[in-house]
Parts: C-alpha cells; sequence; structure tokens
C-alpha cells in the first residue's frame, strides 16, 4: 500500500518549451522538462520524485537489459476547452500495467501511487499539452528490473517512471498491411496479452521485411497453425462485415486494446452488431475478394483508429474501400475523439480530470 504521495520535485533550470514546434510533432521523439520516478525496494514503493527528462543510471546486471524484464503503457492527455487536463481512461491502463506485471513477476503498482503521480507530473509540464488539431500530450507510463543480478530468478527490485511526450499523428495517411504466415508475434501459454517489452523486440525484424516490402505493418497470425488473424503491430485490427463489427476474440496472445474495447462498446452503445470470434485468412481474403469487407482499421492509443487502405497476402494487394465511403470508422473516430477532448458527452465516465 502507498499513503498519500510525498512527491519531492525538482524543476529545470530552463524550459525546452520555447523549442518545440508544436505545428510539426514528430511521433515519439520530443519529450517534455520533467519525468516522475519510483522504486520499489524490500517489498515496498518509495523514494518518489519528478526530476528534470535525462538520462537515467542502471546496472549494467540489470535483467531488464538482459532477460527483458520491463512492462510499459501508453495514454493520452488533451485540454479541455476550459483548460482542464483530461485523460482517456486510466484506470484501464493500470488494471493492464498489473496484469502484464504479475505475467512478468513484477510488484503491483497501487492506484494511488499510479494516479497521484501522473496528476502532478501532468500539472508540472501542462504547457507542453499541444493546442494544435489532432495533436496530444502522448503519456509513457513503464517499469524495469533494477536488480543487479544476471541469474534468472524473479527479480526483488524495480523501478516505475512515467515520461511525456507531445505528438502528432501516428500515421499520417492510411496503411498498407501485410498478412504474416511465417514469424510469430505470440502463441498461446506466451506473454502476448501482457504489454511486455520482449514482445514488441521480437516483432522488429519481421516488420522491417514487411516495410522493405513497402507496407506499414503487420497483421499477425496465430503462432500454431499461422491460420487465424491475431493483431497488428501496434494495433488491435477490427473489421465491417456485412454491416457487422467483427474483432477476433481475445486470448493470451492477444492484447486487450484498451482502444479496442472502447470502439466495442460504443459500437454496440450505438446499435451496430458486434462480434468477437476467430476470423481467418481464409474468410478475410474471401471477403476483401468479393466486396463483403466493407471497412478495415487498426485500433490503438497511438493511433486511434488507422484506416487500412491495402491488405496484402500470398504476393497479392487486396485494396479496401475509399477511406471517404467508410461511414463506421469515420463516426467512430469522430465520436471517440470528442469524447476524449470533452466535446461530447461521457455517458461511460472515460474521461479522468486532473
Amino acid at each position: 500500500m502507498v499513503e498519500a504521495l510525498q512527491i519531492a520535485v525538482e524543476r529545470v533550470a530552463k524550459s525546452r518549451l520555447p523549442e518545440v514546434d508544436f505545428a510539426h510533432l514528430p511521433f515519439g521523439q520530443v519529450y517534455t522538462d520533467h519525468m516522475f520516478l519510483a522504486d520499489y525496494r524490500d517489498g515496498e514503493w518509495g523514494n518518489f520524485r519528478i526530476v528534470p527528462y535525462g538520462h537515467i543510471s542502471v546496472s549494467p546486471a540489470t535483467p531488464a537489459i538482459h532477460y527483458g524484464q520491463s512492462i510499459f503503457e501508453g495514454m493520452k492527455a488533451v485540454l479541455s476547452k476550459d483548460g482542464d487536463i483530461l485523460v482517456f481512461r486510466p484506470d484501464a491502463n493500470l488494471n493492464r500495467l498489473n496484469i502484464s506485471a504479475a505475467r512478468m513477476c513484477m510488484p503491483e503498482l497501487p492506484e494511488g501511487l499510479f494516479m497521484d503521480s501522473l496528476e502532478a507530473l501532468l500539472a508540472l509540464d501542462k504547457q507542453w499539452i499541444p493546442t494544435t488539431e489532432g495533436a496530444s500530450l502522448y503519456i509513457r507510463p513503464f517499469m524495469f528490473s533494477a536488480d543487479e543480478y544476471i541469474g534468472i530468478r524473479p527479480s526483488q527490485s524495480f523501478t516505475f517512471m512515467i515520461i511525456l511526450s507531445p505528438v502528432g499523428a501516428y500515421y499520417s495517411n492510411p496503411v498498407r498491411v501485410k498478412i504474416e504466415t511465417h514469424y510469430t508475434r505470440a502463441v498461446a501459454g506466451g506473454t502476448g496479452y501482457a504489454k511486455a517489452g520482449g514482445n514488441y523486440g521480437g516483432s522488429i525484424y519481421p516488420a522491417k521485411l514487411a516495410a522493405d516490402q513497402g507496407y506499414h505493418q503487420l497483421l499477425w497470425t496465430d503462432g500454431r497453425e499461422h491460420k487465424y488473424i491475431e493483431e497488428s503491430g501496434t494495433m488491435n485490427v477490427m473489421f465491417v462485415m456485412n454491416n457487422t463489427l467483427v474483432t477476433p476474440a481475445l486470448s493470451d496472445s492477444i492484447l486487450a486494446g484498451i482502444t479496442r474495447d472502447s470502439i466495442l462498446t460504443l459500437a454496440r452503445h450505438t446499435g451496430m452488431a458486434v462480434e468477437e470470434r476467430k476470423i481467418s485468412v481464409d474468410e478475410l481474403v474471401a471477403g476483401l475478394q468479393n466486396g463483403t469487407i466493407q471497412d478495415a482499421f487498426g485500433a490503438g492509443t497511438a493511433a486511434t483508429i488507422a484506416p487500412i487502405e491495402a491488405i496484402g497476402y500470398d504476393g497479392k494487394d487486396y485494396t479496401l474501400p475509399p477511406v471517404a465511403s467508410r461511414t463506421f470508422s469515420t463516426r467512430i473516430h469522430r465520436e471517440l475523439d470528442a469524447i476524449k477532448r470533452g466535446m461530447q458527452a461521457d455517458p461511460f465516465g472515460w474521461i479522468a480530470k486532473m
């Protein structure tokens, strides 16, 4: 348990804010003035502090480097028209972080620690929240082993951090994806449902091969037979088939995306038929060929909704309908963005005001 947080604050001597071009924000390359840190030692969280953003010192023997014992989350903050800081579903991110922590033999992060540290850091760097259209402040909470021991055993010491990054759109244009039937992102019984660093490290090489062929991302298939669609590299994936929203059912090899859940909730709320089930590669390709797939998009915190313009399989590209004609993803993106920015009623209690 963590009582009311006593956070030591060291402010920067000079802010880098005047150097930032908010009209041209690359994703994940610009960071705010400060960051939050906490240490887990002897079974307790402590040493809560906000310090100037910068490099950190870690032991070269930490299992985070050698064995990938690290987890992370991603959220976004925006400013309301009244100047309030709005964060989308931070409670869901905390819940998923702790699910990942349990899978990776890491300590649970108390709600008070998570929320209080997030609120304090956002308040300090509030001026970094972009106000340009489509931009937001990306929030990256993460935890890693801080042991100084290269034996393989559950670690005993950890560091939790939060860094902030003003960002523009993750994908500026509709994306091209390729169905991957050789390499595997995750398998049953593995860590695919956890937001663990190693899941992403292992996906970089096959994603690079696809990029060399002109694709932005992969559509991963199941690790056993490569017969069923699972998710994309940075997103869950959804399709509108015959006016029904269809997405792969969750399993221990698929990340339970918070944007995914939000879209499904909104779709059901508006009367859209929804199916969470297995989607075979054969079914997807047949739907692309006969035109029963009316929409396809990725869903994730970074991209929110990323329209898919083409899907590659077995040496052939299948083109989706023009984005301008896709009524569902266009509407749901607009509604979700309006809720996030406090411009539309939030019937689900998703928005945390900080």
